[in-house]
């Protein structure tokens, strides 16, 4: 990712070239504008070092601070302008996912509920959003279609277009080693035979807590182990009502695909020219 990272801006730093005539050593902070948790510091840091910069960082990921120094690079002048951008986009990025994901789990304390991210992830970055998810408080969902068999609306139609049962999908899923089997339901009846066929999970998608509430009831009367996870537009107004409704999980997109930014700067502390 680094390495990525750092290539998005090409071969040479043109700017940095035709100003700078002697490319002596400078140090810079890193300063946390505002208040928000921080995430993303080994990232940042792995930037930093491929080039040619040393990082000492005086935070940690999952803490929560205003106005305050994050960290301290050293290198190069030429060094740290060009890893000024790529690094801070890291730590902005990861810092208001953890942020917000923060003020959800804050919301939803003491319910006993989890707050998770989704696969609505940058391209990419999938293992970084989920890392900053965790950093703000939260918990990891499946993070790629390999190891955990989840049904949804597409699927369910797909069994029935091919006169299968949810129960032999969850033979199957068995047969191949699955580290959970999920099931998206729409409706009560859909509830009934998901946990007929032994779900591990229900994950109830745009129903309100009421709804959430009374099918989480029935679901456990049939099959106590079953968890709930109640997924859809939740926000932060409404993410207590569905954690008091008794679902376990709450998932949110909006935790990772249109997160905003944390405010933070790269500040030089010194420059030495030749």
């Amino acid at each position: 990712m680094a390495r990525a990272a750092l290539a998005e801006d090409g071969p040479h730093d043109l700017t940095t070239e035709v100003v700078l005539t002697g490319l002596a050593g400078a140090a810079a902070t890193v300063d946390f504008r505002g208040r928000g948790v921080v995430a993303g510091l080994e990232y940042a840091e792995a930037v930093a070092r491929l080039a040619g910069c040393t990082v000492q960082w005086q935070l940690g990921n999952g803490e929560l601070v205003e106005q305050a120094v994050v960290g301290r690079i050293e290198g190069e002048l030429a060094a740290i302008l060009r890893a000024e951008r790529p690094l801070l986009n890291l730590l902005q990025r990861g810092s208001g996912i953890a942020t917000l994901t923060r003020s959800f789990v804050a919301r939803a304390e003491g319910t006993g509920c989890r707050i998770l991210h989704t696969r609505k992830t940058a391209p990419g970055l999938r293992l970084f959003d989920a890392a900053a998810v965790v950093a703000g408080g939260g918990s990891v969902h499946r993070l790629d279609l390999s190891r955990t068999v989840m049904i949804k609306d597409n699927h369910w139609r797909a069994l029935l277009a091919a006169g299968r049962t949810l129960a032999q999908a969850r033979d199957a899923a068995r047969q191949r080693g699955a580290g959970g089997f999920q099931v998206e339901v729409e409706s009560l009846a859909q509830v009934e035979e998901a946990c007929a066929a032994g779900a591990d999970r229900l994950l109830v998608d745009n129903q309100d807590p009421e709804t959430v509430a009374r099918w989480a009831s029935r679901a456990r009367e049939l099959f106590p182990t079953v968890l709930i996870e109640a997924t859809g537009g939740i926000t932060l107004e409404t993410v207590r009502e569905y954690a008091a409704a008794g679902a376990d999980f709450v998932s949110v997109g909006a935790l990772t695909h249109s997160v905003r930014a944390a405010d933070i700067a790269l500040t030089l502390e010194r420059k030495t020219a030749s």
